[in-house]
């Protein structure tokens, strides 16, 4: 077990979180198939995307040019696998960063969760 915490600085901090954590998620039986079987994700492809997009979020980088909302309405998620992508989301921070990055990638992703569910709930409400 890792005592010593590092604070989030650096793109190779935010790679580090962004592969553990989607390791975690391929191997998840709730929401891993989603990534696997339906989604069928390039990995090769998707990572440098999700690298783009965290290192933008905490660092203000613009290397992310993107939508990441709408490719998400098509797999019918619901709470329980925001609550599961959350859940593994911030044990993969808190396992070895702390500080205030570490605390805003966990804020950001709580409201990323949120805003996600709310849309696709307003969405289907429509249709």
């Amino acid at each position: 077990m890792n005592v010593f915490k590092q604070t989030i600085s650096s793109r190779e901090q935010v790679i580090k979180i962004v592969d553990s954590f989607y390791a975690k998620v391929r191997q998840d039986d709730l929401i891993g198939p989603i990534f696997t079987e339906q989604a069928k994700v390039d990995w090769d492809e998707h990572l440098p995307k999700l690298y783009n997009f965290w290192e933008d979020l905490l660092f203000g980088s613009e290397n992310y040019h993107g939508r990441p909302f709408p490719p998400h309405l098509k797999f019918n998620l619901k709470i329980e696998h925001f609550e599961r992508w959350l859940k593994l989301f911030v044990e993969t921070i808190d396992e070895n960063y702390t500080g205030l990055k570490a605390d805003e990638m966990k804020a950001r992703a709580l409201r990323i969760a949120q805003n996600f569910l709310h849309n696709i709930e307003v969405l289907s409400s429509k249709s």
